[in-house]
């Protein structure tokens, strides 16, 4: 059973991917680059939380993606093996000028794909 306070959370996760996804079907050169990856890390730390928090886990204030995937992994192997990359950087110190970075349009991708995927992981977990 899904409570009130995990739906808010996959709410709060799904507004961030909306986001993403209505960048992705701009020309190139109008992506915010770094503003999606943004969205995209906020998202998939979003729906992992929502997954441990309907495991009964403690969550912690953390934007580590890998330690929440780590925690997921316990509780369900299908967690395992999910490469990263450098999302997690995207959710403090790129968002202020004094770490400026812009990322290539591969990166955007690879981390647009990665949070379609955990979407629809912890969604069909959720649903089992």
């Amino acid at each position: 059973m899904i409570d009130k306070y995990i739906k808010n959370w996959l709410v709060k996760a799904n507004n961030d991917f909306k986001i993403v996804e209505h960048e992705s079907i701009l020309p190139e050169e109008e992506i915010v680059k770094d503003v999606v990856c943004f969205h995209c890390q906020q998202a998939v730390e979003k729906y992992l939380k929502a997954f441990l928090i309907y495991h009964k886990v403690e969550v912690e204030r953390t934007h580590d993606i890998e330690h929440l995937l780590n925690q997921c992994a316990l509780i369900d192997k299908d967690f395992d093996n999910i490469e990263v990359g450098n999302l997690s950087s995207f959710g403090v110190s790129v968002r202020y000028p004094d770490d400026f970075y812009v990322p290539e349009m591969e990166e955007v991708k690879f981390y647009y794909d990665l949070a379609k995927r955990v979407k629809g992981l912890v969604l069909a977990k959720l649903e089992e």
